[in-house]
């Protein structure tokens, strides 16, 4: 896992097939091909391909690899099984609408991935680190202050890019304490999942939720209390067993931000608040106030260009040397500062990842999958328990396909129910290590320290808060549900 800040939870929403027009604006007619052998070797074919995601660590296969190849060979199949019916124009129709969201989706990722590597540029990130790790604090005050900072982070900056920055404090701080660590990571994981729940910024489930259009983005606050007890209830029980006394002294240079580190902070908020406005307001795209955004941050590296301000660092992996913050990396260059270096370096594996998984999921909703899952978990289940198993598979399967699969399947729920799929989605997979991007990244981060079997022994003070934040979630949005 690369080590650097990726994307700051500013994603477009996905509207999958069942929701795709065909030429003349009318809804294509789906079909039912779950029992033909089309549809079982699509199904077998997903399946594989996200075996090989799940083994990404261990098989050094880039994600997005698997998904891209088995979403070509899911839509030639889904191709020649409609072809069987005599349909030849619905699957062309259905692709061409995913690749549209999907180049949406694109454009609002990379857009925020250049704002985080510029900031990782100007040493924004840098200098927080620095700042915490020269106060002293005892180990007990660590761990508070790394939780509540993912926290208070990652509905702005996401739940990725807040728990490696965190994580690298927990990491400068607690060296040789593999216990303290460990404890660590497991609670900035919590903590930045719950996080980014309730903003629309906060996480990617999160984002497709609001841009799907069924809560609104204030609406999202309501997931506030409900995300705090989903991080507290572990956090209390975890910190009773975190090490007395204070760590070594750490005799780290203070580090300050680079000139035009807090003009790219404001640029960012503003960018944030044209997109929001984009889609509040307007009702256009958030996308176009996203690029709108970039082009004023490429005027500003421009000035900063012109005034022979330098530049990111690089090491010789081609990584941002400010992004990777590991100690003793210094392989690094310096230049003359350039906007498109930071472009460069947004996460490219993720972004071709989001095109597989969009195009897979699409493909087996052609073929009748959706459908059959819409009827089981919320006709057969119901909602309530149908929520709270998409949380549970969030852990397993990851929450993105999930959460995906749930906007086109497109179930009459309330909004309360809604509100309740977005805090499973984006809580379920804090379970375990290998439920979400956070707790994936810091297996990397701290390899060897912070493990699966590590955290899966406190899976269950974990899951005692999962349940306690869908208690009070019923217990305060009643009237919603």
């Amino acid at each position: 896992m690369q080590h650097r800040a990726l994307f700051i939870a500013l994603i477009a929403a996905l509207f999958l097939p069942g929701l795709a027009m065909a030429a003349g604006g009318e809804s294509p007619h789906l079909l039912d091909f779950t029992s033909a052998a089309y549809g079982i070797i699509a199904l077998a074919v997903f399946v594989v391909a996200y075996l090989l995601v799940i083994g990404e660590e261990s098989l050094h296969l880039r994600k997005s690899k698997p998904v891209i190849v088995a979403a070509g060979i899911i839509w030639l199949l889904t191709a020649l099984a409609y072809r069987t019916q005599g349909d030849v124009h619905t699957p062309g129709a259905m692709v061409r609408h995913n690749l549209l969201e999907y180049a949406e989706l694109f454009l609002f990722l990379l857009s925020a991935m250049t704002y985080i590597n510029t900031m990782a540029d100007r040493d924004v990130f840098r200098a927080l680190r620095s700042w915490l790790i020269s106060r002293g604090f005892t180990y007990r005050a660590v761990f508070w202050i790394t939780g509540s900072l993912a926290f208070m982070i990652s509905p702005i900056a996401d739940n990725l890019t807040t728990a490696l920055l965190m994580a690298a404090v927990a990491l400068a701080v607690g060296a040789g304490n593999k216990n303290f660590v460990t404890l660590c990571c497991i609670n900035i994981v919590v903590a930045a999942n719950a996080g980014g729940a309730f903003s629309p910024f906060g996480d990617i489930t999160t984002l497709m939720v609001w841009q799907k259009g069924v809560v609104q983005f204030h609406e999202f606050l309501a997931l506030m209390i409900p995300s705090i007890v989903n991080w507290l209830v572990p956090a209390v029980i975890m910190s009773c067993v975190v090490t007395s006394g204070s760590p070594p002294a750490i005799g780290e240079t203070s580090v300050k931000i680079k000139r035009g580190g807090g003009v790219v902070i404001g640029l960012f908020l503003v960018t944030i608040a044209m997109a929001v406005s984009a889609h509040n307001f307007l009702h256009l795209p958030p996308v176009l106030g996203m690029m709108t955004g970039l082009g004023l941050l490429k005027f500003f590296g421009y000035y900063l260009k012109q005034h022979g301000d330098n530049g990111a660092g690089f090491n010789h992996s081609g990584d941002l040397a400010v992004a990777s913050d590991i100690p003793g990396d210094e392989h690094v260059t310096t230049g003359k500062f350039d906007i498109f270096k930071s472009i460069e370096q947004a996460e490219w594996d993720t972004l071709m990842f989001f095109y597989g998984v969009i195009l897979c999921v699409g493909g087996l909703g052609a073929l009748g999958y959706l459908g059959l899952a819409s009827q089981f978990m919320y006709v057969d289940l119901g909602p309530t328990w149908a929520n709270m198993l998409v949380g549970l598979l969030s852990a397993i399967i990851d929450n993105i396909p999930v959460m995906f699969a749930v906007l086109s399947m497109m179930p009459d729920m309330s909004h309360g129910q809604w509100l309740l799929v977005t805090l499973t989605a984006g809580c379920g997979g804090s379970l375990l290590s290998i439920g979400s991007a956070a707790g994936v990244a810091l297996m990397g981060q701290a390899r060897g320290v912070y493990t699966f079997y590590g955290h899966l022994k406190w899976s269950w003070a974990i899951a005692l808060g999962y349940a306690a934040s869908i208690w009070v979630h019923f217990l305060i949005n009643g009237e919603l549900i």
